[in-house]
């Protein structure tokens, strides 16, 4: 009985990261602060005051991170700008140096084989443009977009593949209305008014691109998780369409419908940014594919007319994210079914464990090979049901700055000692580059 599953011929593996939690060099060659080279300076914002100032030390160990990937055999990598190392300003003046190291990284993957996959955007804004009013300033779309045009016209002749935003859900949700992640401001008008201002910076990117790089893919990347009733009422029901509706539809809906969702329940803080004639034309730009980041699934039910997480029965992982493959598929149906069959790159999907070095010096993850295993299993029941996968990216390459939790949390296919800066390939990564041989599992 052959149980081993296969994906289509052209499907990309790959694996991602992100620059402000791999590089380091947070001041050398020009680069100049970010919001959360400020954030994380800041008392008991980050677990064990880590910062990223090294990180993976990614700025100077590029060429033996590509030669890992290659030995994964990885078809492609997701990497995205540190917008402060290549306009110090966030806008103006370029810095050479800047271009220069990812237009070597480039030339690099490209040479063995591995596409590159760029975000333009992952959190970590210039604190020259925040001092600005940051994403609160509505002429953030023009310096997003003028950043976004550097970048095409420095790496566009080799790179086919640009995402403007990662998670700006995220980004936005964490950063401005639980406070939690940079920039740490807690209030409901400024968080709605930033999404509006990062999907405008999105269209306005994407149409410039367009007009630079007629024969390239562009993209935006959600973070897109899956919603249950923990009961099968109807309050429990609604609890599930306020999520949806509040979260996902929130920016699936313009950049695809051209309108943000009517929510007709009086208990939730209404979304009411300042729209000005022609925004969501501007934010509707067709699309090549869309990026989707899934970690975990949720239980929900009403309490005090709000929708709150429930059930503890499943398996959970580092982070306290319920293991539910089965909440992927029917995300990526959800998705397709409301809003057509996009192409879709699943940019992100992975697991937090704690990882320790046995005896054999080889670091055993077998929790995380299972994730993979079980979550792959899932992604190929969407693709058989229909839905329009081009490529899947764990997350992440290496073990990581985690954000609020600094260190403490790895995510890694590839074991990082930050001490030393040595990589250990994991059991979950000669999974995934068995996966990546065999095009399947």
């Amino acid at each position: 009985m052959n149980n081993s599953l296969s994906f289509p011929s052209d499907f990309i593996w790959g694996a991602a990261t992100a620059a402000y939690q791999i590089e380091g060099a947070a001041f050398e060659d020009g680069r100049t602060e970010t919001i959360w080279d400020r954030f994380a300076r800041l008392p008991g914002k980050i677990r064990n005051a880590d910062n990223g100032d090294i990180a993976c030390d990614h700025y100077h160990l590029w060429e033996k991170d590509v030669e890992l990937m290659k030995t994964l055999g990885l078809k492609g990598y997701r990497f995205s700008i540190s917008w402060s190392r290549v306009l110090p300003d966030g806008r103006g003046t370029v810095n050479p140096k800047g271009i220069d190291f990812y237009s070597r990284l480039v030339d690099k993957l490209l040479e063995n084989n591995i596409e590159p996959f760029i975000t333009l955007f992952h959190w970590d804004l210039p604190m020259a443009l925040q001092d600005a009013g940051g994403w609160l300033n509505r002429r953030i779309a023009d310096w997003f977009t003028e950043y976004a045009v550097v970048m095409y016209k420095s790496l566009g002749d080799r790179v086919r593949y640009w995402s403007t935003h990662n998670e700006p859900n995220v980004f936005a949700l964490c950063g401005y209305l639980t406070g939690k992640h940079a920039p740490g401001i807690k209030d409901h008008s400024t968080y709605t008014q930033v999404i509006h201002h990062l999907l405008l910076a999105h269209g306005d990117a994407t149409s410039a691109g367009r007009s630079i790089l007629p024969k390239a893919k562009f993209g935006i990347t959600l973070a897109l998780g899956m919603d249950y009733p923990a009961n099968d009422t109807p309050e429990d029901n609604a609890a599930v369409d306020i999520a949806w509706t509040t979260g996902p539809r929130t920016l699936l809906d313009p950049i695809f419908k051209g309108s943000y969702p009517a929510l007709e329940n009086d208990s939730i803080t209404p979304f009411n940014p300042v729209i000005l004639d022609n925004d969501l034309k501007r934010i509707c730009q067709p699309l090549d594919y869309l990026g989707i980041n899934h970690y975990f699934s949720n239980w929900l039910t009403i309490q005090n007319n709000l929708p709150k997480i429930t059930r503890n029965d499943l398996p959970k992982t580092d982070r306290g994210w319920t293991v539910y493959p089965e909440g992927f598929k029917d995300m990526l149906l959800k998705v397709t079914d409301e809003y057509g069959k996009i192409p879709i790159y699943i940019m992100e999907n992975g697991a937090a464990y704690p990882d320790t070095i046995s005896e054999d010096s080889m670091v055993h993850d077998p929790l995380r090979v299972e994730y993979y295993r079980s979550y792959i299993r899932s992604l190929h029941e969407a693709i058989m049901k229909g839905v329009d996968v081009k490529g899947y990216f764990a997350w992440s390459l290496l073990d990581n700055f985690e954000w609020e939790e600094g260190y403490s949390s790895r995510f890694g296919i590839v074991y990082v000692d930050f001490k030393t800066q040595k990589r250990i390939i994991k059991d979950s990564g000669k999974f995934f580059s068995k996966v990546i041989r065999d095009n399947g599992c």
